[in-house]
């Protein structure tokens, strides 16, 4: 009668292993870390799911049957395979080939995917990356299914079972084009700041008012915000094109061309900017990887 798979284990096919080995119970023990009485009761266990005595005794312990020597090497193929399966694999970012799917805002796509697909080119450039709205409402199926690999999110859109990680705090700067004539002070002063006409960027489109003007409320002063737009990446030609000025992130400021940055002259909260993946990926070496040069680019910035 064939053997039931269901009476086999890997226990079992590890202790026919070391038995094929040492040709002896004890040393077979020992070398499994067992019993002697626990090694004899395996080998019963296996004489039975193979219908074969597998072993026979000698003057200098136990012979294997013709049975156990043709068991042999699939026996031990099988576990080489399967130590293979339970051993992570070594990545090499140098020859590494698949595609790193990233979720951001266009203020993380200028802020953290330029600088990290920078690093990413030098040390793998195998790796392909695509860029997907952060925004979108199915992010986290997208993240459960393996869609999205990372998404530069905040604490705030962080779902609970999301694993995440603080990247940096951004601050608010306010920019001007380079000669506009309150570029050339360095400060702004409250009235003056009320007084210019404002660009605000809202991502939902068509909104006036933001994190800036909740902050003038608390001080019951307004401004004017003559221009919403729902994109950072325009922001900067509009700003060198005209009087207008705006409050941004700093790190969008700084790496814009023909600008100049002067403090708001209050208080406005800034944001953290985080990245989040799903238990999905967590453990695989590639992504792993991945997030690591991630958060050594990010920490630069």
């Amino acid at each position: 009668m064939p053997a039931d798979i269901r009476t086999i284990d890997l226990n079992l096919l590890r202790a026919l292993d070391a038995l094929l080995d040492e040709r002896n119970v004890t040393r077979a023990a020992q070398r499994l870390s067992l019993t002697q009485p626990a090694v004899s009761g395996m080998l019963t266990r296996l004489r039975d799911a193979f219908d074969d005595p597998l072993f026979v005794r000698t003057q200098r312990g136990i012979a294997p049957t013709l049975r156990a020597l043709a068991l042999a090497a699939p026996v031990r193929q099988i576990l080489g395979e399967v130590e293979s399966l339970l051993t992570p694999q070594a990545f090499d970012p140098a020859r590494a080939d698949f595609t790193l799917t990233l979720a951001a805002t266009d203020y993380a796509l200028q802020a953290v995917v330029t600088p990290y697909l920078a690093a990413l080119r030098r040390d793998a450039p195998g790796i392909r990356v695509a860029v997907v709205p952060a925004q979108d409402p199915t992010l986290h199926a997208q993240l459960a299914r393996g869609d999205v690999d990372i998404a530069l999110i905040t604490p705030e859109s962080t779902p609970a079972d999301l694993h995440a990680r603080r990247l940096f705090d951004e601050r608010y700067v306010c920019a001007m084009r380079k000669d506009h004539p309150d570029a050339a002070r360095g400060r702004i002063t409250l009235p003056r700041f009320c007084a210019l006409d404002h660009a605000l960027v809202s991502y939902s489109g068509g909104a006036f008012e933001g994190v800036t003007d909740e902050a003038l409320a608390q001080l019951g002063r307004k401004r004017h915000v003559a221009l919403s737009v729902t994109s950072f990446l325009v922001l900067p030609q509009i700003l060198r094109d005209s009087d207008l000025i705006a409050v941004v992130p700093r790190r969008l400021a700084e790496r814009a061309e023909g600008l100049a940055i002067v403090a708001p002259p209050l208080a406005i909260p800034g944001f953290t900017k985080t990245a989040a993946w799903h238990e999905r990926t967590h453990r695989d070496p590639a992504r792993r990887w991945a997030r690591a040069l991630l958060f050594e680019v990010c920490a630069t910035l």
